[in-house]
């Protein structure tokens, strides 16, 4: 059996008992990383855009597109940025929360110690538009309808895409999940028509049910939501998932010898003075720093 056909789309030339398979803790060393691809669906500038490791791979200029949600992260997450966001580039928060509670672990430096009382969750905070200079947001981990044999897809809703109320028939997130809820059907049950909103002026999704998934799709979706493709892409932020490095933390420069060692104390009986320390360079600039550790 040659390589190629080994790997034949879906591997649907595996043995049965290999399909589907998650992958274990040694493939995942061996692979250098936690195993799980970095694909995601980006919707800026009011288009979907297909997102492969910080890269953009394909775009679909339609206003809808029918997927399949396989997971979620549990809560709304947050980040925020110091300086201009420009979106598309492939830049780490300055700080982020995932649960939208408190900073994440790894943040380098943290703007409050809950999201709640800080400065930049204040309306008004952001540099433009009165609102909060610390962004809403919720990932969710999809599939597409038409290749529920493929890859899991990271999509990030912004806020306007989450809450709200119906209008119109057009339902954001939470309205969505809640109208199928209360006829009792889960979300990751049905396909689902993501589609832009017209009528506004900067990209928002509403959603609604298309068809109930059939009994083999179930199985797979579930089974895809239980993936490691899955996990990442509600866990890790949009920038981890392409790749992108965390801000650094100022270097310290290392002391000379004459810094670390100790001045010699004077001699009892003499009158001159201490021998002065000689003070420490200068710390690097800014432009300096991020020129140490930019690719």
């Amino acid at each position: 059996m040659s390589e190629l056909t080994l790997f034949s789309k879906g591997g649907n030339n595996l043995p049965a008992h290999l399909r589907n398979l998650e992958l274990d803790e040694t493939t995942k060393a061996l692979m250098g990383g936690n195993g799980a691809s970095g694909k995601r669906i980006s919707i800026r500038g009011g288009v979907f855009r297909m997102i492969v490791d910080g890269k953009e791979v394909a775009q679909n200029e339609d206003r809808s597109m029918n997927i399949v949600i396989v997971a979620s992260n549990p809560n709304v997450s947050r980040s925020f940025y110091a300086g201009d966001y420009e979106e598309g580039k492939n830049i780490a928060p300055d700080c982020w929360s995932n649960d939208g509670i408190s900073p994440d672990s790894k943040v380098e430096e943290p703007q409050a110690s809950k999201c709640a009382s800080c400065p930049q969750n204040i309306a008004g905070s952001a540099k433009q538009g009165g609102g909060r200079a610390c962004r809403f947001s919720q990932r969710v981990a999809v599939m597409l309808e038409n290749d529920l044999q493929g890859d899991v897809y990271q999509l990030t809703l912004p806020a306007q895409s989450i809450f709200g109320a119906v209008e119109n028939g057009k339902m954001p997130m939470q309205a969505y999940a809640k109208f199928l809820g209360g006829h009792g059907l889960p979300v990751t049950a049905v396909v689902t028509e993501m589609r832009f909103d017209t009528a506004s002026a900067t990209p928002k999704l509403t959603f609604k049910a298309v068809r109930p998934l059939e009994e083999n799709e179930m199985a797979l979706c579930q089974e895809k939501g239980r993936s490691p493709d899955a996990k990442a892409a509600i866990s890790q932020t949009p920038a981890a998932l392409d790749g992108a490095k965390p801000k650094a933390a100022p270097k310290l420069e290392a002391k000379t010898d004459d810094e670390a060692a100790p001045a010699p104390a004077p001699a009892a009986e003499s009158a001159e003075e201490p021998v002065k320390r000689q003070k420490k360079a200068a710390p690097k600039d800014v432009a300096a720093i991020l020129d140490d550790w930019s690719e």
